[in-house]
């Protein structure tokens, strides 16, 4: 084949190519014990993780995970151990090529771990369990009697799985060592597919513990929604009927409950798109078991579903209330601002009337005064002229002082008003221009 020269590869192109492949199953090979714990972790503990299975392949002189690594594999001591470090959590699977039919839990392959290790993991367990993997050909006759052993009287729950290849049971019960029990008896399936019929057992607890965890927070956002709609109800009412003449104060409570809202909104949107992600493993997980019932047992998705689903339902119903109820909140809200805006228009129509009536008064005031002014200017004026008119008297002049004095008069009351007038149109300009 000649070569070939192609564009250059998106930088992220081996690393999504090899995702599919990056936690392959482990084939498995019965008699097997088994131990597997799961801790509830942030992404913040993402160093701490790496360095507390880097730790663990130290203390075994084995190689440690590289840098930026988010599964491990390793043979340590007398067990294969197996890391896996997710978003939100980390899990380690022991595993020892042995089981005990008769006591396989007295000494897990976990405790080969050292103690002081154990006890330093970051995180907070959120799931246990321990595996007994039996191989029994067809012969099942020996099923009920290990049952009673390893579960005593507890409600059990299996069914033959990978259409009777392998039959698996449970108790979905933490014992008192705070480990769940898995009992596998392997009929015929591969080494392949025993791993993966183990991992996808254990992954459908894991994430129906890690789906769980938004069913807290729905119960109490459940009732605060409650008291929250209740209000809400409240406050539109009062709009509505009218009830609340104070639209500004209605705003204010109306924007302290969508804050409040919105708040709780973005504190747990991403709590319950992770249990409804979950969930959804969950169900893929159970349908690759392709079950087929066991007489008198409940299988595994008759279990689960019958258990989470309601669960699930409270999650999905409260995340609906929170995102109708914020989209309530953002109209009622628009609504009343909208009506605050209205109301302070007509309010400042208002003013602006009244304050047309209050410079039309000015206005009359101010011409009646300009009116008492020139009276008031002209009789100083007048009287200046009628002094005049007397001092050339005296001097003998041939010139009536009465007569001057009454001329006068409306000489200087005209010479004001048209002055005046002037004025207040020079103003009246000069106004005209700065707006």
């Amino acid at each position: 084949m000649p070569a070939l020269t192609l564009p250059a590869n998106h930088p992220r192109r081996v690393d999504l190519s090899e995702e599919v492949h990056a936690r392959p199953p482990q084939p498995l090979t019965a008699p097997l014990s088994a131990s597997y714990l799961v801790l509830y972790t942030g992404p913040e503990e993402q160093a701490a993780d790496r360095a507390a299975i880097a730790a663990l392949a130290a203390r075994f002189s084995a190689a440690e995970p590289s840098e930026g690594a988010t599964h491990y594999n390793a043979h340590l001591g007398p067990v294969r151990v197996i890391w896996e470090r997710h978003t939100e959590f980390t899990r380690y699977t022991f595993i020892r090529q042995k089981g005990d039919e008769r006591a396989p839990f007295d000494n897990p392959p976990i405790a080969e771990a050292p103690a002081d290790w154990l006890a330093s993991l970051p995180g907070q367990v959120i799931f246990a369990a321990h595996v007994l993997m039996l191989d029994t050909g067809e012969d099942d006759s020996s099923l009920d009697e290990t049952a009673r052993r390893l579960f005593g009287d507890a409600e059990l729950v299996g069914s033959r799985i990978a259409s009777g290849g392998a039959v698996a049971l449970t108790s979905f019960r933490s014992h008192g060592d705070g480990f769940n029990r898995y009992l596998i008896r392997n009929r015929n399936l591969s080494a392949i597919q025993a791993g993966r019929l183990m991992r996808s057992l254990l992954e459908m607890d894991t994430y129906r513990m890690m789906a769980l965890l938004g069913l807290p927070a729905a119960r109490y956002l459940g009732r605060v929604m409650t008291d929250r709609e209740q209000e809400l109800a409240g406050i539109t009412h009062e709009m509505a009927d009218g009830i609340h003449s104070d639209e500004s104060g209605l705003l204010d409570r109306i924007t302290r409950l969508q804050s409040d809202i919105e708040r709780r909104h973005s504190q747990h949107r991403y709590r319950f798109g992770a249990s409804a992600a979950y969930y959804g493993i969950v169900q893929a997980r159970i349908e690759e078991l392709r079950e087929e019932r066991l007489e008198g047992l409940q299988t595994f998705a008759e279990f689960v579903e019958r258990r989470l689903a309601p669960a699930m339902s409270t999650v999905e119903a409260v995340s609906d209330r929170l995102e109708s109820m914020s989209e309530h909140l953002a109209r009622v809200t628009q609504l009343l601002s909208t009506r605050v805006a209205l109301t302070q228009q007509q309010d400042s129509r208002k003013l602006l009337a009244a304050m047309a009536r209050r410079a039309k008064i000015q206005l009359r005031l101010q011409r009646t005064v300009e009116g008492l002014s020139i009276a008031a200017i002209t009789y100083y004026l007048v009287g200046l002229v009628a002094y005049f008119a007397k001092g050339t008297e005296v001097l003998g002049l041939p010139l009536d002082a009465a007569i001057i004095t009454a001329a006068a008069v409306p000489l200087v009351a005209l010479a004001l008003f048209i002055g005046l007038r002037r004025v207040r149109g020079r103003l009246g300009k000069s106004s005209d221009e700065e707006d």
